[in-house]
């Protein structure tokens, strides 16, 4: 997420943004090496984020074993992690060689892109990734009802929504900051409550379904049609991918906090240089833990790469 240093009535542009944090001499005085072996580092991720994602995508059309609804909600988070690759990481090494370069325009519109884009596919990645805590606690309350409650459709409509719903949210940070700032946090609240709640329900419920089947009761009829093995590897894959976002969004997220509370200088422009690319790894990481935790993907992941190598 992006800020900006506003004036009392919260209607600067955000462009101060870019000169507040990145675009003018004095901020990047004594940095500019460093800025150099970032923007080095944020190509390299680039092209690792594309391939990997773009190999996930490719994985995840080919596999049938997975529920559609839940497979739309797996490619949805794919794809913003492919966007980071393609379009913010090389934003992103534009305008940090435009701030060495002293190319101020240049670096202003570049990060004005980046803050928007960037709030754009968090916001994305955020919404999918608390839908897929909620399909996860619906396979497990509804049973047989599942798949036809959880539709293909549905998914599809829940995914257009969330990227119209991120796309107004971003683009209300050139009218007035507060919004922006005000939306953002009430969505991340409200997804924190929503997955939060979700796992904490399905924890409860399969370890009750855990005591029935000690004490050698009758499974109720749903959850007689629903591999738990299966199910609880879905629900951690689900938790990596959420615990991942939250451990590479939280440093940036604490020094854009900082902020609003500190004057710029050119070592508080670098740590937030450093965060945001930190953020930027957790697109390069997801395609990782998809073939870690799915083992349907990694099997076909490794058959796209043994075609590849083949030809």
């Amino acid at each position: 997420m992006a800020t900006v240093k506003v004036s009392k009535d919260g209607k600067q542009s955000i462009f101060t943004t870019a000169e507040y944090l990145y675009c003018s001499a004095d901020l990047i005085a004594g940095i500019q090496d460093q800025f150099r072996a970032l923007a080095v580092l944020n190509a390299f991720l680039s092209i690792v984020a594309f391939l990997g994602n773009a190999l996930i995508l490719d994985a995840l059309r080919r596999e049938s074993s997975l529920h559609p609804p839940s497979k739309v909600l797996l490619r949805n988070l794919a794809a913003t992690d492919l966007c980071v690759g393609l379009i913010l990481e090389p934003l992103t090494v534009i305008f940090l060689m435009s701030a060495v370069d002293e190319n101020w325009k240049i670096c202003r519109y570049a990060t004005v892109a980046v803050a928007t884009i960037s709030n754009i596919l968090f916001a994305v990645s955020l919404l999918t990734l608390t839908a897929i805590s909620v399909d996860r606690l619906l396979a497990l309350s509804l049973g047989l009802r599942y798949r036809k409650v959880v539709s293909l459709k549905r998914a599809y409509l829940i995914v257009v929504t969330f990227w119209i719903v991120s796309t107004v949210m971003a683009t209300m940070q050139f009218l007035n900051f507060f919004i922006i700032v005000g939306c953002m946090f009430v969505l991340f609240v409200f997804c924190l409550v929503t997955s939060t709640f979700s796992y904490i329900k399905i924890f409860l419920t399969l370890r009750h379904l855990q005591n029935q089947v000690q004490e050698h009761v009758q499974q109720p009829s749903q959850a007689n049609h629903l591999n738990i093995a299966r199910y609880k590897k879905a629900v951690s894959t689900a938790l990596c991918l959420k615990f991942a976002l939250l451990a590479c969004y939280l440093p940036q997220s604490i020094s854009l906090t900082l902020l609003m509370l500190v004057e710029p200088s050119s070592s508080f422009s670098l740590t937030v240089g450093v965060t945001t690319t930190l953020v930027f790894v957790n697109s390069s990481l997801n395609p990782i833990l998809y073939c870690w935790k799915i083992d349907e993907v990694r099997n076909s992941v490794k058959d796209t790469i043994r075609q590849v190598f083949c030809c």
